[in-house]
């Protein structure tokens, strides 16, 4: 047995070491129940164990419990005895009070602890029976108050002196020991107390916390408190919410535990807020609706019987909420709040201004230090005593902490506290300063998110509070434009959708916009602009957008309304600009009408609108600028006409191309003389204006890309944007885009510094080649750059070499444009093929495209106009007797210093166009090659300086005949100005028809100018002999030596110019009558366009007037139902030429006609079928011809360029008519084969067959005669065809049909033409001989030539019938 004994005892303290010490004791205990252990070893063992742990002897009753209960259910009594025997030997072990409470009484029995078990059953009874189930009596307050008394007194008394909550609550615990009070009831007391004193949190709040032991039981008591006011009429005392509120902030109690104590429940709550919602909504669709005015009086007794009979019940959650606010227990505030729905609680507005109140205490220490103005004071306000509230922010990352979140609960009812919103925003601006830019991201979006959720919709509640909203611009205008259109997207679009408030204060605004808006007129404008003021100071985006609705329906209400806008605040010009904006960004409105051919009007309103009020208010145009930059990027180019009249306004630069001949001629003069007599408004004071778009421009490196873009989208709105609109609308688009890059360049030029256009816009050649600007365009940017560039390097040589005398100053003139110049003609080397400047050198080039008309002519008479009605003015004002004395001398001092500057200028523009003209005499010698024929020069000259700039502007139209004025003017070598301008004359079908309409104007003009040079030559012979006499333009015969100035007889005389005049006018009826019975649209208006501006001084001649007239009258007839703008055109013009008939002369007075020399019926003397494209020739004609002698050499470059303009023009059977020529020289190209002229053209070549025997030509006159004759070969086969005759044929029987009432006057002109063919064959001999000696070669005498051509004629006329008198005028002005 020791053995065995050990061997338990190891295991048992193994099982000590490993497993559980229970259930060891557990397995030793029970070896001795069964026998196998002896008990006083057992005993031996536990009393060792006993010193391990503190806790064992209770761990061995637990054992000896267990045991218990199993040995009294055994039937082995034996082990019952053992386990006796064992607890008894362990009494020393374990105390009896301990067994007492775990063992049965029937072992206590056994062990003798107890006497008898019976009786300690009933007595365990009694106790229990006493401790849970008896009801202690307590002294109630009704029963014995003295002690309840005292309690009241020393909880009553004051706490001023050194009395503390430890004191006190030694003295309450007596009360409750002395007078056997109810602990709870002194709770309760205690409760009350401090609901009547609830300013002393500090004595009250440790009371409490040392007095309970439990949280629920002060919950419940608080719970019964509020549930006993939630009668129907009761009101919860704000000191019970108090004392709640600061029991929660000390964790005294859990909010989920009185949150279920108050009412009203949360459902309810969400039905209140949902009705809310309902009820805004119908209000807003009442004001919205047309009532009868009994309706509406109705409604609104409705309503206020509504109101005093609706009292809002009392709601403890929100009291409760207030009152944690009030003294800083954020945390419990927020989750109150979160339990309701979003701005339910902050709609209430004491919850919103303790809200408030909690914001200000916090930022306080922050808004002292960074945000209070200079000079401001202000009171300063105390911080919260409590410790468990929010700690102040020091700091901008301190508003992250509670500051923002709160603000968002707030949401627009921070309109209770203007002040606050005033700090908040003062703090906004000083973060935008004080803060770098790289640490301030994230909060620069919190304080977006805050001026989005918070400061603006808090605006709107505010009424009439314009110092609000300009101290909110204050904050707002630190940021972008794009930050700032944003928010105020947000503002219009969707926060008046998320409040019920804001729903009616929308409604209210419309309701009110619209009562203002009926009664605005001019007369009222002063009044109506104060309301609109008011209204808008807290709604402009809703008031805004219905007034840009009314005025894109109403344009008359432009002028009022802009007008009225003098009362905005600065944020609110800001939001109008947004307002324009969206309102021409609008996705679903049309941009045209529904005819497809026009801007739509909502659009152009809009546009005067944008120009108006930019000009009249300090509106940042940025956003303007960039949205039409945008969508110039998009390809559309319809929002262009938002940037012509913004600059037109702006900068008082006006595009228009109806400009009167003394508004032209002011415009080439200085920028003074423009502004005064070069618009039809005088836009007056744009000085500031102008600078504001400028800066605007320039600050957001928006200048030279609208140029480029503007420049690109031309071509863009033809072959892109025009896709399937009409092309009246993409004629207009086009001019549009034009329009507005003259305009917008010329304000460029005429505002930027010169280092600022210079540092911009880059040289011509990156303008074409890499930012693939058209040509015209980049040398209308570059122009004003050179012009800069030559004046301040002119400046610069002037003040290193100081001389006075005028020779001096143009020597250093042109010294300074070789310098700026020399690197443009390297420039333009690369605009153009090698092989174009075989023709024309570079500087010549690049001196076309570089001056204007401001660099060749001074306009005196412009200039004396305008001094005289300032001159005018000043007397007007002097006789003036109702003007006061002060404002006469202001305006008498403001006209006479703008005569000052007119003369200034004119005197200074006058040394300039002196100094100009020295450097183009200097320079005309190098100006032109003589390496090719005069033809391809002039081609060149034409195709790539004339054509491109002429139908650029009215001044470029001007400029371009003046240049060619110029050009023969300084007697330039190898400039043939007779071929150049019967080139211009002759060619102008096609030009017409691809022009636009306001390109027409243009090139009108030009021809005009032309016309004007042409006509002073042709009216006297002194003139012509004076200006062009002795001139190498007029010369008929080229001479490889070059001009010989004594050479009479190489020189065109005055009557043969008279008969090339006339011919030009031929060609101009021709031309003109052809686009007229095209029936295209585009033809008919553009002629009629030309036709106008060419009408002072064409036509001339009585018969192709007449006959001019005629075709027009046709016009009028046929278009009056079908296409009416073409009618009125054609009216306008019908009446003019009217008007100019008493100028006309006949045929015989313009240009001198000889008798024929054979008598010949008029129909032998009319063209012959196949010689529809011209009338017999004239002298004229021949002297045509000796251009065509001179032209020849290149006609091969003809024929390639001809067979360009035929498949051009495939679609057109008109077109088609006239382009039947053979091609033999560009100046007749539109016209049909001519008989005779082929039979001129047959007797010349034999001339120079014979001349080309003779060893004296020139290379260039056998290169010449080349050309020819391989030209000459599809000419005869053309005369051999009869498919000519039979078209002809056919177009004479269908015209014959379609005589129109001018029969008699075209009968009269084809008369007149038939009289003088033969006097035109004699007078045309000589000029024959020019033509064939054109081609460098010598004359043929003069009989053989005029023998050889009559012999022809006669035999080719023999060969054809001659076709009636009107047929044939008809065909040859087909």
């Amino acid at each position: 047995m020791p053995v065995e004994a050990e061997a338990v005892v190891e295991s048992a303290l193994c099982v000590f070491c490993l497993v559980d010490l229970q259930t060891a004791l557990y397995e030793l205990c029970w070896h001795v129940i069964q026998g196998s252990l002896k008990v006083d070893v057992a005993a031996g063992l536990l009393a060792d164990v006993l010193e391990l742990r503190d806790d064992m002897p209770s761990i061995l009753a637990d054992v000896f419990c267990i045991l218990d209960i199993e040995t009294g259910c055994l039937e082995e009594k034996h082990k019952r005895d053992h386990f006796t025997q064992l607890v008894g030997t362990c009494l020393i072990c374990v105390p009896d009070g301990m067994l007492k409470e775990r063992l049965d009484p029937e072992t206590l029995e056994s062990l003798g602890l107890i006497k008898q078990a019976q009786q300690f059953n009933q007595k365990i009874v009694k106790i229990k029976t006493k401790l849970f189930y008896k009801q202690q009596k307590f002294n109630l307050l009704r029963e014995e108050n003295e002690g309840y008394a005292k309690l009241i007194t020393e909880l009553g008394q004051d706490l001023s002196g050194n009395l503390t909550s430890h004191l006190v609550l030694e003295n309450i615990k007596s009360l409750i020991g002395c007078f056997n009070l109810d602990p709870n009831r002194v709770l309760d007391i205690i409760l009350e107390v401090y609901e009547c004193r609830s300013e002393h949190d500090e004595f009250f709040i440790p009371l409490i916390k040392s007095y309970m032991c439990e949280h629920q039981t002060l919950c419940h008591m608080l719970g019964f408190k509020f549930k006993f006011h939630q009668e129907p009429n009761g009101e919860t005392p704000s000191s019970l919410y108090h004392i709640a509120a600061a029991l929660l902030q000390h964790n005294l109690i859990a909010l989920e535990d009185l949150y279920v104590h108050l009412l009203p429940l949360d459902s309810s709550i969400v039905e209140e807020h949902k009705r809310e919602i309902l009820e805004a909504k119908q209000i807003a669709r009442k004001l919205t609706m047309v009532l009868v005015p009994s309706e509406k009086t109705e409604d609104k007794e409705k309503e206020k019987e509504e109101e005093k009979n609706e009292k809002p019940p009392d709601n403890q959650k929100l009291g409760l909420l207030e009152a944690l606010l009030r003294i800083g227990d954020w945390q419990h505030a927020q989750s109150i709040m979160d339990q309701m729905p979003a701005f339910y609680a902050t709609s209430h507005k004491a919850i919103a201004i303790a809200l408030c109140q909690l914001l200000h205490l916090i930022m306080e220490p922050l808004y002292r230090r960074a945000a209070v103005p200079k000079g401001a004071k202000g009171s300063l306000m105390m911080p919260l005593w409590s410790k468990q509230a929010l700690r102040p922010a020091e700091s901008f990352d301190d508003l992250s902490r509670g500051v923002f979140t709160m603000l968002c609960y707030l949401g627009p009812h921070l309109s209770h506290d203007p002040i606050l919103f005033a700090k908040i925003v003062r703090l906004g601006k000083s973060f935008m300063k004080e803060v770098r830019t790289d640490t301030r991201d994230s909060l620069l979006s919190c304080f977006l998110s805050i001026a989005d959720q918070v400061l603006l919709p808090s605006l709107s509640l505010m009424e009439c509070n314009a110092c609000m909203s300009e101290e909110l611009w204050g904050f707002f205008k630190l940021f972008p434009y794009q930050h700032r259109y944003r928010l105020y997207g947000q503002w219009k679009n969707e926060t008046y959708g998320n409040h019920p408030l804001l729903v009616k204060i929308k409604a209210q605004t419309v309701d009110r916009a619209k009562y203002i808006m009926k009664r605005l007129t001019k007369e009222n404008v002063k009044p109506s602009g104060r309301q609109i003021g008011k209204l808008s100071h807290s709604n402009p985006t809703i008031l805004f957008d219905y007034i840009l609705s009314q005025i894109q329906w109403y344009d008359n209400l432009i002028t009022p309304v802009v007008d009225s806008l003098k009362y905005l605040t600065s944020l609110n010009y800001d939001v109008l600009a947004y307002c324009i904006i969206e309102a021409l960004a609008n996705p679903e409105k049309e941009k045209m009408k529904h005819d497809d051919t026009t801007i739509s009007s909502w659009l152009q309103s809009l546009a005067s609108l944008c120009g108006a009020v930019f000009r009249k208010y300090p509106i940042e145009l940025a956003g303007l600028l960039q949205y039409v930059t945008n969508q110039l990027k998009a390809g559309k180019s319809f929002d262009l006409l938002i940037l012509k009249e913004v600059v037109q306004k702006m900068a008082g630069i006006e595009i228009t191309d109806e400009m009167t001949v003394e508004q032209l001629e002011a415009m080439t003069g200085g920028e003074q003389l423009k502004a005064e007599g070069g618009y039809f408004g005088q836009i007056r004071n744009t000085k500031k204006s102008s600078q504001r778009l400028k800066d605007a421009l320039l600050d957001h490196e928006l200048a030279l890309p609208l140029c480029l873009l503007m420049a690109q989208q031309r071509n863009g709105v033809v072959f892109s944007e025009g896709g399937e609109k009409h092309l009246k609308l993409v004629g207009k688009l086009y001019d549009q885009c034009h329009d507005t890059l003259v305009q917008f360049g010329g304000f460029l030029a005429s505002n930027l510094s010169t280092e600022d256009y210079i540092k911009r816009v880059p040289s011509v050649d990156v303008l074409c080649n890499q930012l693939h600007t058209p040509h015209d365009a980049a040398f209308f940017l570059s122009r004003p750059m050179y012009a800069h560039q030559i004046l301040s390097k002119y400046d610069e040589l002037k003040k290193a070499e100081k001389g006075n005398r005028q020779q001096q100053k143009v020597h250093k003139y042109i010294a300074a444009c070789e310098q700026i110049m020399a690197p443009v003609h390297e420039a333009v080397v690369s605009l153009h093929l090698p092989k174009v400047w075989d023709d024309l050198r570079p500087q010549f080039y690049a001196t076309f495209w570089s001056l204007t008309m401001y660099d060749l002519a001074v306009p005196h008479n412009a200039y004396d106009r305008e001094v005289n009605k300032l001159k005018m003015q000043i007397k007007a004002i002097d006789e003036n007797t109702e003007m006061p004395l002060n404002k006469k001398k202001k305006e008498k001092e403001r006209c006479t210093a703008l005569q000052d500057k007119l003369q200034e200028e004119e005197k200074k523009q006058l040394e300039h166009v002196q100094r100009v003209l020295h450097r183009l005499k200097l320079e005309k010698d190098n100006w032109l090659l003589a390496k090719s024929t005069k033809n391809e020069t002039i081609t060149k000259f034409l195709q790539l300086c004339i054509f491109p700039r002429c139908v650029f502007s009215a001044i470029d139209a001007v400029y371009c005949a003046r240049f060619v004025e110029l050009v023969h003017q300084q007697k330039t070598p190898n400039f043939c100005t007779l071929l150049c301008y019967d080139r211009v004359f002759s060619d102008i079908i096609y030009t017409v028809a691809s022009c636009t309409e306001n390109e027409s104007r243009r090139y009108g003009r030009f021809l005009c100018c032309m016309l004007e040079t042409v006509t002073r030559w042709h009216s006297d012979r002194a003139v012509y002999e004076k200006e062009c006499g002795n001139y190498p333009g007029f010369l008929t015969i080229f001479r490889a030596s070059g001009f010989d100035g004594g050479n009479k007889a190489d020189q065109l005389d005055y009557e043969n110019f008279r008969h090339v005049a006339h011919k030009w006018h031929y060609k101009l009826t021709k031309a003109s009558v052809h686009c007229l019975e095209t029936g295209e649209y585009t033809h008919i208006r553009n002629i009629l366009i030309v036709l106008t501006k060419i009408l002072p001084w064409y036509p001339k001649v009585l018969n192709l007037g007449q006959a001019l007239e005629c075709r027009v009258h046709k016009i009028c007839q046929e278009e009056k139902e079908k296409r009416p703008d073409l009618y009125a055109l054609a009216m306008g013009y019908s009446g003019q030429l009217k008007g100019r008939k008493v100028h006309m002369v006949p045929e015989n007075e313009f240009h001198h006609k000889e008798q024929p020399v054979r008598s010949a019926t008029p129909g032998t003397l009319q063209n012959g079928p196949g010689n529809t494209g011209k009338p017999a020739v004239t002298a004229a004609a021949s002297t045509g011809k000796a251009e065509e002698g001179a032209v020849e050499d290149s006609d091969k470059s003809k024929d390639k360029s001809q067979a360009v303009q035929k498949t051009a023009s495939k679609n057109s059977t008109a077109a088609n008519k006239v382009n039947n020529s053979n091609g033999s020289s560009t100046p007749n190209r539109y016209c049909t084969p001519d008989p005779q002229k082929e039979d001129k053209e047959k007797t010349t070549k034999e001339k120079k067959e014979k001349k080309d025997k003779n060893p004296g030509s020139t290379p260039e006159a056998k290169a010449g005669g080349k050309d020819k004759q391989k030209e000459e070969k599809p000419t005869d086969s053309k005369e051999k065809t009869p498919k000519a005759d039979k078209d002809k044929r056919k177009d004479d029987k269908k015209e014959e049909k379609s005589k129109i009432d001018g029969k008699s006057a075209e009968k009269e002109w084809s008369k007149e033409r038939d009289v003088s063919n033969d006097s035109k064959t004699k007078e045309g001999s000589k000029v024959e001989k020019s033509a064939g000696a054109g081609s460098m070669k010598s004359l043929v005498p003069r009989s053989e030539g005029v023998e050889s051509e009559r012999e022809q004629k006669r035999r080719k006329l023999d060969t054809h019938s001659s076709p009636s008198h009107s047929s044939a005028v008809k065909v040859s002005m087909a």
